[in-house]
């Protein structure tokens, strides 16, 4: 039984990555899950996904970079105001603007840097650098 589908992906793709394969299957589809790859994707992570559709649920084909050191989720899902984004930089990520926080805002999910411009604060997701 699967309790949190995105933290398996996440793990899905950090394993087939350090293996140096170029292909992830994930299953099964959320739509968080596939704004998380989207954002991945638009900062050069992971390459490019589609769904395939199954009788028992979709899944998603997963093309991998080779870019990514680590990503996984941020559990329990903190809350972050619209100026508290450093401390949680400084926890999950190596550097200064190495790496990317995923949140999810009123909004929508988008990435830490994202979020900091429009001033808006959310729920920490994941981290991936």
């Amino acid at each position: 039984m699967l309790n949190d589908p995105l933290a398996n992906a996440l793990s899905n793709i950090l394993n087939k990555e350090n293996a140096r394969t170029k292909e992830c299957i994930i299953k099964p589809s959320s739509k968080i899950i596939k704004e998380v790859l989207k954002i991945m994707k638009n900062n050069y992570y992971v390459g490019e996904f589609k769904e395939i559709e199954d009788s028992k649920g979709n899944m998603l084909s997963v093309q991998l970079l080779n870019n990514i050191n680590k990503c996984g989720v941020i559990k329990p899902r903190f809350s972050v105001k619209k100026d508290g984004y450093e401390k949680f930089e400084k926890r999950f990520l190596l550097a200064k603007d190495f790496g990317i926080l995923i949140v999810s805002t009123p909004q929508g999910i988008m990435t830490n840097d994202e979020a900091k411009k429009k001033g808006i604060g959310g729920k920490l997701l994941a981290y991936c650098y």
